[in-house]
């Protein structure tokens, strides 16, 4: 898939170094359509989400050293999809650009703003202990949307407006940034081909 088309949005984009392999394809105008193999089932789990909340069709094939931690994978992994996304969205152009949403799960309630601005940036107040969720360090959480927003030039801002379970809010982020990137990245027939700022580009 190659990114910049009306009628079949998409990317395809590899990242190999000494301790990933990650290898992600994306479209933009899908299904909801998932197909996800990582070492860390928790984020392949979400990935699922933004995939199926989203409205992607999303596929990712992803190795790493995790017999050292998640780490690199997680943050890895936020750095392919981020770039699929930049890569996918072209030049921008006709793009309603901002979308919000505010996802309850059960007792927790997380609010995702963002902005196809061009620049990448994560505002996080999702204050998390250092704990797991089964074999997922909740601290990698922020280090995916940190990687995420840099390389999909996004400004990114989550907030948590309470919540008790780790896996609830957690999991509300990543809906919460899937129905957002929704809303952001559809096209807006009154602005087709133009860029959605009056500086005239992002």
């Amino acid at each position: 898939m190659s990114g910049g088309t009306a009628s079949g949005r998409g990317a395809q984009v590899r990242r190999t170094t000494g301790e990933t392999d990650i290898d992600i394809a994306l479209r933009l105008d899908g299904t909801g359509d998932y197909d996800g193999e990582t070492p860390v089932p928790f984020l392949t789990h979400m990935l699922h989400q933004i995939a199926r909340h989203g409205l992607f069709d999303l596929t990712v094939r992803a190795c790493g050293d995790t017999d050292i931690d998640g780490h690199h994978t997680v943050e890895d992994v936020g750095i392919v999809l981020g770039q699929a996304f930049d890569q996918a969205l072209g030049d921008r152009k006709g793009l309603r650009r901002y979308g919000h949403a505010a996802i309850p799960f059960d007792e927790a309630l997380v609010h995702c703003a963002l902005d196809l601005s061009g620049r990448g940036g994560l505002v996080w107040n999702v204050p998390l202990p250092k704990a797991r969720i089964g074999e997922f360090d909740v601290e990698l959480a922020r280090e995916f949307f940190a990687a995420f927003a840099r390389e999909a030039r996004c400004t990114l801002h989550l907030n948590l407006q309470y919540g008790d379970n780790l896996h609830h809010i957690v999991e509300a982020c990543f809906k919460a940034l899937a129905r957002a990137l929704d809303a952001a990245t559809r096209e807006d027939a009154r602005i087709a081909g133009q860029s959605p700022s009056s500086k005239g580009s992002l």
